[in-house]
C-alpha cells in the first residue's frame, strides 16, 4: 500500500457527524460499524505488508551488531508509522463515497 492510494491527512480533524450519520440514512452508529470495519480491513492490510517487508531482514541468528546498523529495516518502518490512522482513512473513504457496497446482516 502506497501512501498514495491513501492520501488522507495524518493531522487531527473535527468531523461533522450529521454528515456522517446522513450519508448512513440518519444512523450514526450505522456508520461508525461501517467507518470501523473497513479500519480493520485496512489495518490488517498494512500490517501484512509490513510484516512481509521486514521479512527479508530476519535472520536465523542475531548479533547486537545488526540490530542497531539495519538503517533500510528503521527507514520501512518508520514509512509506515507516517502513514494515517487507518480509522482516518477509513472515515476519508467513508465520507468521499468510496465504500460504496457494504452488508447489513440483519436485513438479509
Amino acid at each position: 500500500m502506497s501512501k498514495s492510494k491513501y492520501n488522507s491527512n495524518t493531522s487531527l480533524i473535527t468531523r461533522d457527524i450529521a454528515k456522517i450519520a446522513e450519508l448512513a440514512n440518519g444512523n450514526l452508529y450505522e456508520a461508525v460499524v461501517i467507518i470501523s470495519k473497513r479500519s480493520r480491513q485496512i489495518a490488517s492490510k498494512l500490517k501484512e505488508e509490513l510484516a512481509n517487508k521486514l521479512e527479508e531482514f530476519s535472520t536465523g541468528i542475531d548479533n547486537l551488531e545488526e540490530i542497531h546498523e539495519n538503517r533500510e529495516q528503521i527507514e520501512i518502518s518508520r514509512y509506515y508509522e507516517r502513514l494515517p490512522k487507518p480509522t482516518t482513512i477509513a472515515t476519508d473513504e467513508y465520507l468521499e463515497g468510496k465504500l460504496i457496497y457494504y452488508r447489513n446482516e440483519e436485513n438479509e
